[in-house]
């Protein structure tokens, strides 16, 4: 059989009728998005700030997805390029139906909030008081900011910000029509601006930047032109995120991520969204000075755009229009003023991030950068913080003497240049810093602490299935196992010395590593399963995820499934086996969910006849992931831990508030709840586990139980 290249592959996944087509399975997430913005269950604020998630989401949506379909377009011919067209076609209509959805929120929402006395009004509705405060803050704040650029036919357009807020000009002045461009400096000077409420009224009044710009446009152009009539319209685009990265004999790998950084601003653009209200002669300049093709999609909505920036809207009512927050909990143990590290060879650590505190992970790296017995820390850093105290661990290491080596992966999508800035730091330093392979990006949430202990050589190791990054250890769900097992310890360092002699092929004894060992490792293990119930006993597997959408895993997972296998999928985005279709998946079932936390852990569980295998780490069940990255699976051991995870599986399971039901239309099916029977909102009940030990009604798991032989006939 031939291997398909990734572009093959992915044509390829088109044409089966039983995996649904991933871009439009995203799609679906998003719209799970958009369900929280209009729950009114969910407080009001939140509400809000879900618009934003949902505008960045589809932001990072055309950069990326839609891109990768433009490029197949390009690449392919025949049938396998029609089928690449509609799929395109099909992203555009139903991107136009989430926006008409998305407009219909945001109006509901923007009445919600004037009933709760926060108001965001536009430039038409200011009153004189409120009106003379906009034109001082225009002259004072905005004015020196804005650089507008005027339109001419003689003259190259200017290179325009990716994602960045603009506004088109269309003014009528005493020598003809005139166009020009500028830019809405949201970056400096934010977007939401607190003005006076009106005289006699209560509440607190905000107004967006742009609209600043539009009550005092004319003031722009002043001593320019003669302006019979103006006006102003958003709009903004979405450029082609991906990176090509030319390999130069004298060039750094950092001056050529750099370089590539450089043109992905001007990569083409593959979304044009504007104001619907634009007038006709000023979009279709637009669209010939751009020279937009047909199969750029250009997105006609509301007045507003950028809606990302809603992620943060202030608070300016009471608390309760937030979430309450839910208190981190604390571990008696990892508490102690006992040896940090002789707790560890007790018992594993096992967390779970934002119930449990973050500052866990930067204590042992603290605690190591100071412990004299500690000779070195090897650490693989993908995202991490602004303020990151994870670094400063680091380099507080090595000033005391320990060798560090860390692997940066530059090609970290989004965050490349921070950790461009991140790795000339470390070096700085005088840290080891490394790149991993060419081909392959690092993803593995790694560290290993060496440490010298009766005169050998042990290890201490970090696997989890998030970065280390402290603000979002606050907002996404996330497991970190830290271990004294030796067989782990050892196979982490194998994958720290094939990181950096990449010549060596090692062989892992308990880690699954990609791109090695993860895909065979799950593959053994799903048929494993299907020996199992083909045999008569009980098999079952439970995988949680981002993402499923690999060929191979999901046709396994059929496979599996026609054998008896009983599969429970927890997917948070896209998912492209469909579950529950007759004759080939009837005994999978799938369910997504979106709360206050982002559900981020990936966690492979195989009944195994009741002695249940766990496994987490940082692969999703993606092709890239499998095969051309460096990701590790590592199985949890602990009972304690094994017991924890599963019964945070259970109530995510069994979650009647905010799973929604996967099937084969993904159509995003809330729960029904029967009458008199108990809500279990997973994530509240989780917490409320971690705290006191109380579980939620909910039935008992088979996962962890004996297996049962059925009968034949």
């Amino acid at each position: 059989m031939v291997e398909l290249n990734p572009i093959d592959r992915r044509l390829a996944d088109l044409e089966e009728a039983h995996f649904f087509a991933r871009e439009l399975s995203w799609l679906s997430f998003n719209a799970r998005v958009l369900q929280e913005a209009r729950d009114p269950e969910v407080p009001l604020i939140q509400r809000v700030r879900y618009l934003g998630i949902f505008s960045n989401n589809l932001d990072e949506f055309f950069r990326v997805r839609v891109a990768e379909v433009r490029r197949l377009i390009s690449v392919s011919s025949g049938a396998r390029r029609q089928k690449a067209k509609d799929l395109l076609s099909s992203i555009q209509t139903r991107v136009l139906a989430l926006q008409d959805e998305f407009e219909e929120v945001y109006a509901a929402l923007l009445k919600q909030l004037g009933k709760r006395g926060i108001y965001l009004i536009n430039e038409a509705q200011l009153d004189a008081g409120q009106r003379a405060f906009v034109e001082s803050f225009f002259d004072d704040k905005v004015l020196p900011e804005l650089e507008p650029i005027l339109l001419r036919d003689q003259l190259a357009i200017p290179h325009l910000t990716d994602e960045s807020l603009y506004l088109a000009v269309d003014m009528e002045t005493a020598s003809g029509p005139q166009f020009a461009v500028l830019e809405v400096p949201t970056d400096r000077l934010g977007r939401f601006i607190e003005i006076p409420r009106r005289q006699g009224h209560s509440g607190r009044v905000f107004i967006v930047l742009d609209n600043i710009i539009r009550a005092c446009l004319p003031r722009v152009f002043r001593g320019v032109f003669q302006i019979e009539s103006i006006s102003a319209h958003c709009f903004k685009f979405s450029r082609d995120a991906e990176l090509e990265i030319d390999v130069g004999i004298n060039e750094s790998l950092i001056e050529r991520m750099a370089t590539s950084l450089k043109q992905r601003q001007k990569a083409d653009a593959v979304r044009f969204v504007y104001d619907e209200d634009m007038p006709e002669r000023l979009l279709a300049y637009l669209r010939k000075r751009f020279g937009f093709g047909k199969y750029d999609s250009m997105i006609g909505g509301g007045r507003y755009h950028n809606s990302k920036d809603f992620i943060d809207f202030p608070n300016a009512g009471p608390k309760y229009l937030e979430f309450k927050p839910l208190p981190p909990i604390r571990i008696d143990r990892l508490e102690d003023e006992a040896s940090l590290f002789a707790n560890i060879r007790e018992k594993d650590v096992f967390l779970y991030f934002p119930y449990h505190p973050f500052d866990y992970i930067v204590d042992v790296l603290k605690t190591a950068a100071l412990d004299p017995d500690v000779l070195g820390i090897k650490i693989c850093l993908y995202r991490v913080a602004k303020n990151s105290r994870v670094v400063d661990a680091l380099i507080n290491a090595k000033n005391n003497g320990k060798r560090v080596m860390v692997v940066v992966e530059l090609a970290a999508r989004f965050d490349e240049q921070a950790n461009i800035h991140w790795a000339q730091r470390l070096t700085d330093s005088g840290i080891e810093v490394i790149f991993g392979i060419p081909g392959l990006k690092v993803h593995s949430k790694l560290f290993l602490i060496e440490r010298l202990e009766q005169g050998d050589l042990r290890y201490y190791s970090h696997i989890g299935t998030g970065n280390f990054n402290e603000k979002t250890a606050r907002l996404y769900t996330d497991f970190s196992l830290i271990t004294f097992d030796q067989t782990i310890g050892n196979d982490v360092a194998k994958v720290f010395d094939f990181l950096k002699y990449t010549y060596r092929r090692p062989d892992y004894q308990r880690l699954l590593v990609s791109p090695h060992s993860s895909r065979p490792g799950l593959i053994d293990r799903i048929d494993r399963e299907i020996q199992h119930a083909r045999t008569g006993y009980r098999a079952a597997i439970t995988l949680k995820c981002n993402n499923l959408v690999d060929r191979q895993l999901t046709a396994k997972l059929y496979e599996a499934s026609q054998a008896g296998v009983e599969i429970r999928l927890i997917v948070r985005g896209m998912c492209s086996l469909m579950p529950g279709v007759e004759g080939v998946s009837d005994n999978i079932e799938g369910i997504s969910i979106v709360d206050r936390y982002l559900e981020h852990p990936r966690v492979y569980v195989f009944h195994n006849r009741g002695d249940a295998e766990y496994f987490i780490g940082s692969a999703d069940l993606m092709t890239r992931n499998i095969d051309y990255r460096v990701e590790v699976l590592c199985p949890v051991l602990d009972d304690d831990a094994q017991v924890m995870l599963q019964q945070v599986l259970d109530q995510q399971w069994y979650d009647n508030v905010k799973a929604r039901r996967l099937d084969a239309e993904q159509l995003n099916h809330l729960p029904t709840v029967a009458k008199r029977a108990a809500t279990i909102r997973s994530q509240e009940t989780i917490h409320r586990y971690l705290a006191t030990g109380k579980l939620p009604r909910i039935p008992k798991s088979t996962m962890r139980q004996p297996s049962v032989r059925r009968r034949k006939g």
